[in-house]
């Protein structure tokens, strides 16, 4: 009986071993950081017009991003032809539909007006809203900001180019001062079009814009 029960109080030692060591794996995963959930908010240019997948702004910031240690998910949300009128009408959408709150917004949107000719003070007025709503909701933006094409006139330029950092310090948010700086007018950098980025175009703005994201990413936490 000895050995007997010898044997079953070491099976029963061995069974409290295997159990412990499995409720510390389900324990750590548990406990385990999600991914930091960085929201592209914007136009065709966040949205990776006529790119392959992976050649667009979202998954070239996150593997840039990762590649630098950084546990990051990039959501693509940018819908190309998109004015601020429209991503401010989307916004409330897009937020209901995520799984998680943002960690952090890259809001690029603005161009399209510009190229409409659409009033500075419609534009300004709708990101104003929608930096209004994520600071209501508690999520952190990067502010991108655009220029404006130089046969608009002088006022208009004027006007536009002076717009995101006027929002941003009012704001006070950080803000990318051009989306499209080093590949704008870049031969090489952009599409037949002349107005959206290739994928080489794409990984020099994710190179630009890293820094002020991962700054930003870091204040979150």
């Amino acid at each position: 009986m000895r050995t007997g029960t010898t044997r079953y109080g070491a099976w029963r030692a061995f069974c409290y071993l295997c159990v412990a060591a499995m409720l510390a794996m389900t324990g750590a995963a548990a406990s385990a950081a999600p991914a930091k959930l960085i929201l592209a908010f914007g136009d065709s240019l966040t949205a990776g017009y006529q790119l392959k997948p992976g050649e667009g702004f979202a998954p070239q910031l996150e593997a840039a991003l990762r590649a630098k240690g950084h546990d990051v998910r990039v959501h693509n949300a940018g819908v190309s032809g998109d004015t601020t009128t429209q991503g401010r009408a989307r916004l409330n959408w897009v937020l209901t539909g995520l799984k998680a709150k943002p960690d952090l917004v890259v809001l690029e949107l603005g161009a399209n007006d510009m190229l409409r000719g659409e009033p500075v003070a419609t534009a300004k007025a709708n990101l104003d809203a929608m930096l209004t709503e994520f600071a209501r909701r508690g999520i952190p933006v990067v502010l991108a900001g655009m220029r404006a094409s130089p046969n608009l006139g002088r006022d208009y330029v004027r006007a536009f180019d002076a717009m995101y950092p006027a929002l941003a310090t009012a704001h006070r948010v950080p803000l990318y001062p051009f989306f499209m700086d080093g590949v704008a007018g870049v031969r090489g950098m952009q599409l037949g079009d002349g107005l959206h980025p290739t994928p080489g175009g794409v990984a020099v703005i994710v190179r630009g814009i890293s820094p002020i994201v991962v700054t930003a990413l870091t204040a979150t936490r």
